[in-house]
């Protein structure tokens, strides 16, 4: 069986998918589970992962594999497919469980709807992150389901089993993973659906770091009660539960959950928020440095009021033999003599680190470029910073101060020799006056 599924897998995969609304089936994990009692007499679940297929039609129609089970969806007010794009069949993860209703029984208010129904969640996420939905696929039956807690005693479900369902609500995020600036507005996506007009529905926004969890936003649809205000009334009228955060801080990064609760039916979405904020890079000295062979200058590479910790600096150095090459340049040579300091923890709790080195002139070295290199996963490329070296040689500095001690000297001399004719000539006039 499982072979065959494989080669109807690829066979689909390979075909490609032009538009959702044309999906006709996706592969998908069933992740059964077996309830049990162990030796200390403690209840244990053991999680069975069986292949399984979500097929869309109509009631009858027959299955794409023979010998898979095969959940198959029926035409409902909602469509699983609508919610998910258009995306290929490769970029999705299919994720089918049992939901146990904890021994609630609720009639579906649906027109022609039976008694009572099992109920499957199915959860659909792209592989690239991009968005999860969740769906309840409802399996009616004109049997209650076995004992007061229903998952202790599951149905059996067959390897060959065709299961009629229709999807009964839909949750969906289109931001599962955030990433937000300090000082940025951020919108978490949390959209539902049901089917069918009215629904007493709960939505609520929980928020949880390090263990603690927070209400953020409450609110009870029969009875108008709400609580928080980040949540759009209007728009939630229509299913648009997305919370708004005006002003994301340090204290903002955690984990946000959109839950939608319909009786028996309580869903959750979780969405992960993390800060990142990129470095400020800056270097100690300007784009072309002027020293004296010899001389020594400390030379610094600052990376400064980024978030998360992790950051790397490393400085290049580029022989000035290569300057203006394109072709068989030599490759910049990483500097091994480069000191880190401690990390410093602002007061906004971003971070600031600096990587320096003592730079000794030598005539050998004039025109070489450092390049200071900084990478955090807050930037799709590093940031560089560099400058070139100039090193002058002692020699012209020496004769430049001996020829300016020369005509110093010159100066004093013709001063003093005029200041002596003066006085010399004063003294002979002074003569023959007398």
């Amino acid at each position: 069986m499982t072979s065959i599924l494989k080669i109807l897998i690829y066979l689909y995969l390979c075909a490609g998918v032009l538009c959702v609304r044309q999906m006709q089936w996706l592969p998908c994990q069933f992740i059964d589970e077996k309830v049990f009692i162990n030796n200390e007499g403690h209840t244990e679940t053991q999680l069975i992962h069986r292949e399984a297929l979500l097929q869309f039609g109509q009631k009858e129609d027959p299955p794409v594999q023979p010998h898979a089970i095969t959940f198959l969806v029926t035409g409902s007010k909602l469509d699983l497919r609508r919610y998910l794009k258009e995306v290929e069949a490769e970029q999705l993860e299919c994720e089918l469980r049992r939901y146990s209703t904890e021994g609630i029984h609720v009639r579906w208010p649906v027109q022609g709807a039976l008694e009572y129904n099992r109920w499957f969640s199915c959860t659909l996420k792209h592989s690239r992150g991009l968005f999860t939905v969740t769906g309840f696929l409802r399996h009616p039956s004109d049997q209650p389901s076995p004992g007061q807690q229903d998952y202790r005693i599951w149905p059996a479900v067959g390897d060959r089993d065709i299961l009629t369902t229709t999807v009964a609500m839909v949750i969906k995020t289109q931001s599962p993973s955030v990433k937000a600036g300090l000082s940025s507005q951020q919108k978490l996506h949390c959209q539902f659906a049901l089917d069918h007009r009215g629904p007493k529905v709960i939505v609520e926004w929980h928020f949880q770091h390090r263990g603690e969890r927070t209400i953020l936003f409450s609110h009870v649809s029969h009875t108008g009660q709400t609580q928080g205000t980040k949540v759009d009334l209007k728009s939630l009228a229509g299913g648009d539960a997305s919370f708004t955060l005006p002003f994301a801080k340090m204290s903002s990064e955690g984990r946000y959950i959109c839950s939608v609760s319909v009786n028996p039916l309580f869903v959750s979405l979780d969405i992960n928020l993390q800060i990142e904020e990129p470095p400020r890079v800056s270097v100690n000295v300007g784009p072309r440095l002027h020293l004296q062979e010899g001389a020594e200058q400390k030379v610094v590479c600052d990376a400064e009021s980024y978030y998360p910790l992790d950051v790397e600096i490393v400085w290049h150095q580029q022989d000035p033999r290569a300057a203006g090459k394109r072709v068989g340049a030599p490759l910049p040579k990483v500097l091994q003599n480069v000191l880190l300091s401690s990390h410093k923890r602002n007061l906004d709790k971003t971070y600031t680190v600096s990587a320096f080195f003592y730079l000794r002139a030598s005539q050998e070295d004039s025109g070489t470029q450092f390049t200071c290199i900084v990478s955090h996963q807050s930037l799709r490329v590093p940031i560089k910073k560099n400058f070139t070296l100039l090193v002058e040689e002692p020699s012209s500095w020496f004769s430049s101060l001996m020829v300016g001690v020369i005509v110093v000297m010159l100066l004093v001399i013709l001063y003093l020799k005029r200041d002596y004719l003066c006085s010399v000539t004063r003294k002979y006039v002074q003569k023959k006056t007398y």
